[in-house]
């Protein structure tokens, strides 16, 4: 199988023309049920070979660490996160497997901040917590310049945004009352950093989609666990005012999901929707089945908004006006 970033290579190469290239994705896309950009298509999973690679990287990576650290924990860490980076050479630069990109990603991330907090165990927690989420963002840097893995813009935005908070409560403790609004506007920052990589290729073609798509998962917690949690509704205070403020609150989400056409945006915060509803639920006596009943409901609805989704989008997108529209997917 091959990706449309396989086909904007073979452009590069010359082996096929660009003009070619856009007369078959315009044919493709008069006979495909929908349009590709609707799709939402990102690269996860090319074949069961990624599955196979993920579980052999993951044996490899965590028992070469549970071998080592019996001698010493820190250089432990160092052969995992250079196993990590090795296993990434061939099997991402190389073989551009998707899967095994993201796991390797994330274990030389992980392995970097956890050396790094090791190494500086004689700091305080404070300056451990910076000194580690500084050295991650810059290993984030430094994989994406070798690798391109998509996920690793949402993956070094997210350090950075940690290095940010972790400097500013550092040096002025009182911020620390104040970390909820500092979480709701990372999380503004991480959509609109977002919304540029996706006005970047409205088409969706290129890896640049991929790395949208990473980004819309970081920023919809971030946006919305500072809201619920300061309404109280994970503390348990439930009722039936909150379970209105919970439903207006995912709406306004499912349009703004609609509008940029990223339903990566919605799912992320799903599990803050399920969570309220469940404990709602509960509190009102219904204890056996407030998870299942829950889940009946979202399911209904998200099922209804998949076999819709198309419609309703064309109608939320000529109710925006054109200063927004110029920057989001036409889609169908």
């Amino acid at each position: 199988m091959y990706t449309n970033e396989d086909l904007n290579k073979a452009v590069e190469k010359g082996i096929f023309t660009a003009s070619a290239v856009s007369a078959f994705r315009a044919d493709h896309a008069l006979n495909a049920p929908i349009s590709r950009v609707d799709e939402e298509n990102f690269r996860l999973i090319t074949g069961f070979n990624d599955i196979f690679v993920v579980i052999a990287c993951s044996l490899l990576l965590f028992s070469s660490l549970w071998v080592v650290k019996s001698s010493s924990l820190a250089l432990a860490l160092v052969v995992f996160t250079l196993l990590a980076w090795g296993l990434a050479e061939f099997f991402v630069r190389k073989k551009r497997m998707a899967l095994p990109a993201i796991v390797l990603l994330l274990s030389f991330i992980g392995g970097i901040y956890s050396l790094s907090m090791q190494l500086f165990e004689s700091q305080s927690t404070e300056a451990q917590i910076i000194i580690a989420t500084c050295v991650a963002a810059l290993a984030s840097y430094l994989h994406w310049r070798r690798f391109n893995v998509p996920i690793t813009i949402a993956v070094g935005t997210g350090a950075a945004m940690l290095l940010v908070a972790a400097l500013l409560i550092a040096t002025f403790p009182v911020l620390e009352d104040w970390l909820l609004i500092a979480f709701f506007i990372a999380g503004i920052i991480a959509f609109s950093h977002a919304m540029y990589w996706d006005a970047s290729d409205l088409e969706r073609t290129t890896y640049r989609a991929d790395v949208a798509f990473w980004l819309h998962l970081l920023a919809a917690p971030l946006i919305i666990h500072p809201i619920f949690t300061g309404l109280g509704i994970l503390d348990g205070n439930e009722s039936i005012s909150s379970a209105v403020i919970v439903i207006a609150l995912y709406i306004v989400m499912m349009l703004i999901s609609m509008a940029v056409d990223r339903r990566a945006f919605m799912v992320s915060a799903l599990i803050y929707v399920i969570y309220a509803f469940s404990n709602l639920l509960e509190t009102y006596g219904i204890v056996s089945y407030s998870f299942a009943l829950t889940g009946v409901f979202i399911g209904a609805m998200l099922l209804l908004l998949s076999a819709f989704w198309h419609t309703l989008r064309r109608y939320v997108m000529t109710l925006l006006p054109s200063v927004i529209t110029r920057y989001t997917p036409a889609g169908s």
